[in-house]
This record gives C-alpha cells, structure tokens and sequence, in this order.
C-alpha cells in the first residue's frame, strides 16, 4: 500500500509511503480517498495528521504516468483525482498536515486540504505545474487563492516557483515552522489535543467555516445558526457549560 493508516491517542495517521519521493499516482490518491473515507466514518478517530516522512511530504503527481495519459484519458480521470483530495479536504474532524521535504503540485494540493499546516524548516512548498505547460487540477487554483489571497497564489502558480518555508509562513501557506525533527510530533501533539475536545462541536466549526468560504455570507450565516443551535441537543455542550458554571473556563472533559 501506498499510504498507510495508524491510529493512536484518537488521531489517524495517513502515511504516504511510495519511496523516494512519494510521487501520487493514481493509485496513491485512490488510496488517499479510501482511508479519507475510512477516518471519516471511523468513531475511534477524532482528529488526523497526513505525514510523508522525515525526508519528504510529496513532490507531486507521477509524471512519468501523467505523460503517457492522452486527452480523453485525462477527462475521465480529473474527476477522481479531484474527488481524491476532496475526500481529504472534507474529512469533518480537524485535519494537520506534517510537512517536511518537498510539497509540491499535486504534494502541495494534498496540503492544502487539511486544516492546519506545520512546516519543518527545510520544507519547499509551490505548484510548478506551469513548467509542464499545465495548470494545478487537484485544487491548487481553488484553495490555494482562498487560503492565501488570488494575487499570492497567481505569483505561485504563474511562475511555479518553489518556496522556502520562512517565506511559506509569511505567505500564510504554512502555520507553523519548527524543525524538521519536529514536525511529526508536534502535529501529532496538535491533533491529539483536539481529539480531546468536543468532536459534535469541532465537526460544526469545521463545516461552518468551509461552508461559509465556499458561499455568500446569509448562506454560510444560516449554517452556522443551524450548528450553533443544533449543539444545544447534545451532551457535550450540557457538559461544557456544566463545568464552566461549577469549575471555571477550560476544565471541562469531553467524551
């Protein structure tokens, strides 16, 4: 297989394993929207880390593949590769990417579907699809541009030129830069901290806001209103407001 499932302290591991650089061929993404599927359905995960390695996240599509696929090939497969990454990004529990190494193309995209992104120090991030005479197909043109700006992202994508990971940050591409040693541990330690949290509650948060991008805002306002008071229905919230009420903010423990 070339992605893999761990699942420890409530937070699922997907760990692209397709050695040396994990290059996502067609059936590195199909696997990539089984196990998508899979955390997504699965009680016993609450959060997910998606982590290439100590030396590399992905550096992209299979070219090699992608060469030999004509036009016609091409229209039929857009729509999985697509839906591949859409599983990812829909996945209604919170979402961290570990990265190190290279992120790029189709890399990158992967990255860009969770909701969070810690960097280690020799991380490169871009979309370099331009160079290849193409475009990003995965959602580099959609959630890129929404997650840092249409100009940043037109700079990125216009050029295909790679970025370092101090540069990353300030764009807004990364959240965080540590040490590559680190990066693993520290998503893990982001994660698993949530998966303590309310899972009802951060699944709202997570459509609320994704929804709301994707919308105007009376839509993404009526979401949220829908989740807000729909959360009155559960014990979770009974229990937050219990223990802010008997013991002060932050002490209460979700189920």
């Amino acid at each position: 297989m070339t992605v893999h499932l761990e699942v420890a302290e409530g937070v699922g591991t997907l760990r692209l394993d397709r050695p040396p650089m994990n290059a996502l061929d067609i059936a590195t993404q199909d696997r990539l929207k089984e196990l998508a599927e899979e955390v997504t359905r699965r009680e016993d995960v609450r959060a997910v880390v998606i982590h290439g390695g100590e030396k590399v996240f992905a550096a992209g599509a299979d070219i090699k593949e992608m060469q030999a696929m004509d036009h016609a090939a091409m229209v039929l497969r857009s729509k999985a590769l697509q839906d591949s990454f859409t599983a990812v990004a829909r996945i209604p529990k919170p979402v961290v990417a570990a990265v190190t190494g290279y992120a790029l193309g189709g890399g990158c995209e992967l990255a860009l579907c969770a909701d969070y992104r810690i960097a280690g120090e020799n991380a490169k991030l871009g979309q370099p699809e331009i160079l290849l005479g193409l475009i990003p197909g995965a959602g580099g043109t959609q959630r890129l541009s929404r997650l840092i700006g249409p100009s940043k992202a037109k700079d990125l994508i216009f050029t295909g030129r790679q970025v370092r990971a101090d540069e990353a940050l300030a764009l807004g591409l990364v959240d965080r830069v540590v040490p590559a040693d680190e990066v693993y541990a520290q998503a893990h330690a982001w994660a698993a901290k949530l998966a303590q949290g309310p899972a009802i509650a951060l699944r709202a948060a997570k459509e609320s806001i994704d929804t709301g991008l994707e919308t105007d805002i009376d839509t993404g306002l009526a979401v949220e209103r829908n989740w807000f008071a729909g959360l009155f229905a559960t014990e979770d919230r009974e229990r937050g407001m219990r223990s802010f009420v008997e013991e002060g903010p932050g002490k209460a423990k979700f189920r």
